[in-house]
């Protein structure tokens, strides 16, 4: 998709790769924050959009009704359709929200304030399960829910697209727009161009490229898989910020063929792009500032910005740019001004703003993929995450209990060869060394089993049809396989002594198939002394006994 060249959509383009890069990070309460102000100003904009386009449309309305305008009165029906394409795709979005809240809240089937808490440190109304991934990734990556949203949001730039293409399509307001080539005849390539220009601007959609970027296999899974919900809502608020940025363009565009095109400053507000909301010290804090709702009709010169107090200077784009060192840790305010004049009324208007961002230190993460202990004689992955720093840049070690450590790009691997406590240690990239302390543990017991049964009655001839004992490891994640090294067979028939078969390894020895191939109903099978080997053991382990009665 070619990069637009609508200020609006540039705006919602920067914020969005914020969210991104935020996701990236550990996920703090200072980052929590910063989605919530994301959120809220994603919110603001699309309202103030919602108020200027409603206003638009009531002075298009009033134009339409001269005589001298019925040519444009398609212009209309093609308009109202726009807004429901985007209406309805907002109520569907907005209903997957509260599904997420709820699911993550008090779970009484709707959204309400029993879902949401007052954060004591920030003073924001926050969402009790903002960091639950559990429903986010049932609702979003398994079921199929996210499917229908990947659905739903391909089909909505379809049906704007149509949509633009059939009210441009309309021959009277085509020849009355001025679509006519020398000879007087209705100008299809122009027309084409116009929705071509339309369509390239839209930047509803997905990553269609996302299979590239990732080893998942669905853009539902790369999308939502282990997202904490505030996230994941202030994603999908992202999605419907880009519809109204759609809808605004296509109003705007269709509304100026008639002549009714204007300049409405019913509210309006400074926006910050923060590149990162949560720098570390000595970083510069980098942003982009602009207005909320911004007109491409505006010119610098009608617009004047300060950051606490300083002047920014706006460019062509509507996009100021601003830096500052951080000097310091802790909690830090931008106080926005904006003062800007309507090039058409020479009307003044002010708006002010506040943005918080966070400054903190380095800090690290380490964490086994699939649980808080290494296992011996297997490889366990871990994962290795320093906030802020590059991958390349972090050195990891690992000491205690015989630990190695061999990976990268924030991906190990890590071995044990005893029980005990092991260490592994990570540095570079600022980070000072920092431990961080697993337990070293030998892989569970396995348990003995014919077929799938440990004990208890079993039939005449599935009994007989056993070759000989396994060694199961139930529950456990790893990719690991235990043995059986040996057992004692006890055969003890109806009325007779107890035969008994001493057998190596797993399968049944010669001695130990002609006493199961004796088995007859009321027959008592005993198979103690069970031992298994497992990875990472130097001898056997006693493991299980099994008895049996043959029915």
């Amino acid at each position: 998709m070619s990069i637009p060249k609508e200020p609006r959509q540039l705006m919602i383009n920067l914020m969005y790769l914020v969210l991104t890069a935020l996701l990236a990070l550990n996920v703090s309460a200072e980052v929590m924050n910063a989605f919530v102000t994301i959120d809220t100003s994603l919110k603001e904009t699309a309202a103030t959009t919602d108020s200027a386009l409603d206003d638009q449309q009531k002075a298009l309305s009033k134009l339409l009704a001269e005589d001298s305008k019925k040519d444009f009165r398609a212009l209309e029906p093609g308009i109202k359709d726009i807004r429901k394409i985007v209406a309805d795709f907002n109520t569907y979005i907005n209903d997957i929200k509260g599904k997420l809240i709820d699911g993550a809240g008090d779970k009484n089937g709707v959204e309400d304030d029993g879902d949401y808490k007052i954060d004591k440190k920030s003073g924001l109304r926050m969402m009790k399960g903002k960091k639950n991934k559990d429903v986010t990734t049932r609702l979003l990556a398994e079921d199929p829910l996210g499917d229908e949203l990947e659905a739903r949001i391909k089909q909505t730039k379809e049906d704007l697209i149509a949509s633009y293409t059939k009210t441009l399509n309309n021959p009277e307001l085509a020849a009355a727009a001025g679509y006519r080539t020398e000879a007087g005849k209705i100008d299809q390539a122009a027309i084409d161009a116009d929705i071509a220009g339309f369509a390239n601007n839209i930047s509803l959609g997905i990553d269609e490229d996302w299979a590239s970027k990732t080893d998942k296999k669905s853009w539902k899974e790369y999308r939502f898989k282990q997202m904490p919900v505030l996230p994941a809502t202030t994603l999908l608020t992202t999605y419907q910020a880009d519809a109204k940025n759609a809808e605004a363009l296509a109003v705007g565009k269709l509304a100026e063929k008639a002549g009714g095109k204007e300049i409405v400053f019913d509210k309006f507000f400074p926006v910050i792009n923060a590149k990162k909301a949560y720098i570390i010290k000595g970083e510069k804090f980098e942003a982009d500032i602009s207005l909320g709702a911004y007109s491409s009709d505006i010119k610098p010169e009608n617009i004047k910005l300060t950051v606490n107090g300083t002047p920014v200077r706006m460019g062509e784009d509507g996009v100021a740019s601003y830096s500052s060192t951080a000097s310091s840790t802790g909690s830090k305010k931008l106080k926005l001004a904006a003062q800007v004049t309507n090039p058409l009324t020479g009307e003044v208007s002010n708006e002010i703003s506040e943005f918080e961002y966070e400054v903190g230190v380095r800090s690290a993460t380490v964490s086994a993929d699939k649980m808080n202990v290494f296992y011996i004689g297997v490889d366990n992955p871990v994962s290795v995450v320093v906030a802020g720093a590059n991958s390349n840049e972090v050195k990891v070690n690992g000491s205690g209990a015989g630990l190695r450590v061999k990976g990268g790009g924030g991906k190990y691997t890590a071995t044990v060869s005893s029980p005990g406590e092991a260490t592994i240690t990570v540095s570079g990239g600022g980070l000072p060394s920092t431990p961080f302390t697993f337990r070293a543990k030998r892989i569970p017991d396995p348990v003995a089993r014919l077929s799938k049964s440990s004990g208890g009655s079993m039939g005449n001839g599935e009994f007989k049809a056993q070759g000989g004992v396994g060694a199961f490891l139930d529950n456990f994640d790893f990719d690991a396989n235990c043995k059986i090294q040996g057992f004692n067979l006890v055969y003890v028939a109806k009325r007779q002594d107890p035969v008994e078969s001493i057998n190596n390894g797993p399968r049944y020895n010669d001695k130990s198939k002609r006493l199961v191939n004796s088995a007859k109903p009321g027959d008592i099978y005993y198979f103690d002394n069970v031992k298994a080997r497992c990875p990472g053991d130097t001898a056997g382990r006693p493991i299980n006994s099994m008895v049996f009665k043959i029915k």
